[in-house]
């Protein structure tokens, strides 16, 4: 079975609700797929009308008064508001693997008002409510995805062809009073939670979604050893001189049990002034390593730049006090020290493998973005590296 691209578009509502944890988990553990792009979008009139008019298919498994209502709600809901011209924000997610459009339409399911159970993504978090007439009272498909493989990548072309218009880290999407100042901070979902798949990625996004702040940007990620290397420079003279004297403790009591001889306090200072900042620059070697899958001292000047072989995704949330809210539910450095509840208590292990990174100031956000790039459009890099030039 030849490899597929999928896509999932995750609605409106279900990012106003803050399902795309949920959502996402499933998609991971369900299919076995990678995720291999994300994007957000906040759709133009014209991307939303194209899109409307690519729903009503004679491949879909789906019933044309079903796909009728899909068109209608996509026209509706998609758009940007008729009263406010405010754009809305919707999430588009990329999978690739053997028979994946097949498998993700599975996981998706079909739309239908005798649903029974939480089976599918569309029984847990989407509705269709009839009246006693059989007429729609309400309808939410919570997700959106192609029928069949020759439809994705039609409807994929399309996308990408706004991605660079319509996509990005969205703007002007949010409506906030006069008496709240909004900002802006990234989070790095690490690399521990994507040895295999796992539901780890959505339960630690669904944890963040507590804050009640809103994500604006969407990036999968592959760290180069020089992005690393940047991203966790302010760290690393902290790494060398902070250390120094846990080092020298533990390398006087390695020697006076090795040589049989007492070590005094001085040299044991000593000690920590030689090796401290030696030990600081492997520590710092291995974060590179763990984010990048490189660490500095074994790439070479060819690959320095290259995408690594370590997956994070970044996601980039806004509203008010973002940082602090943020930093509350990620919880301290240590897992060992993080309160119960907090990711990192939750899902970490150790002060480097603690699932989560989240910009400690407005400030060190603003530089973290301009190193991750979460605007960058690596989606339309992807499908067009699938499919060919659009």
């Amino acid at each position: 079975m030849s490899q597929q691209l999928a896509y999932v578009i995750i609605t409106p509502y279900s990012l106003h609700k803050s399902r795309t944890g949920g959502i996402i988990t499933r998609l991971i553990t369900r299919t076995g797929l990678e995720l291999v792009a994300a994007r957000m979008f906040a759709p133009s009139n014209e991307l939303v009308t194209e899109y409307s008019k690519a729903i009503l298919s004679a491949n879909d498994p789906q019933e044309a008064p079903i796909q009728e209502m899909l068109r209608d709600y996509i026209l509706h809901n998609l758009a940007p508001d008729a009263k406010t011209g405010k754009r809305r924000r919707v999430m588009m997610l990329l999978l690739k693997g053997e028979d994946a459009v097949r498998k993700v339409r599975g996981v998706i399911g079909n739309i239908s008002a005798n649903r029974r159970g939480g089976e599918t993504i569309r029984d847990t978090f989407g509705d269709l409510i009839l009246d006693e007439n059989d007429q729609v009272r309400y309808f939410e498909p919570a997700v959106l995805a192609a029928p069949n493989a020759e439809e994705a990548e039609m409807k994929l072309k399309l996308w990408a062809r706004y991605s660079d218009a319509d996509g990005g880290i969205v703007e002007n999407t949010i409506t906030y009073s006069a008496e709240e100042k909004p900002q802006r901070t990234l989070v790095l979902i690490k690399p521990d939670n994507f040895r295999f798949p796992t539901g780890r990625p959505g339960n630690v996004i669904d944890f963040f979604s507590r804050t009640g702040l809103y994500i604006v940007g969407i990036k999968v990620l592959r760290m180069s050893v020089a992005d690393a290397e940047e991203f966790y420079g302010p760290v690393k003279e902290v790494l060398r001189t902070k250390l120094k004297d846990m080092v020298g403790g533990r390398a006087k009591n390695a020697l006076e049990k090795e040589f049989g001889f007492k070590i005094q306090n001085s040299e044991e200072k000593h000690l920590g002034d030689i090796l401290g900042p030696i030990f600081g620059d492997n520590q710092f070697d291995n974060i590179v390593k763990f984010m990048s899958g490189r660490s500095g001292s074994e790439a070479d000047p060819a690959t320095w730049k290259q995408p690594g072989s370590e997956k994070c995704i970044a996601l980039v949330y806004e509203g008010p006090e973002a940082v602090q809210k943020i930093r509350d539910v990620l919880g301290p450095t240590d897992p060992s020290k993080a309160p119960p509840g907090s990711i990192r208590r939750e899902f970490g292990q150790n002060i480097m493998v603690n699932a989560a990174h989240a910009s400690d100031a407005p400030e060190s956000a603003e530089r973290e973005f301009k190193i991750v790039k979460v605007g960058e459009n690596a989606f339309k890099a992807v499908v067009e590296d699938f499919y060919g030039k659009i």
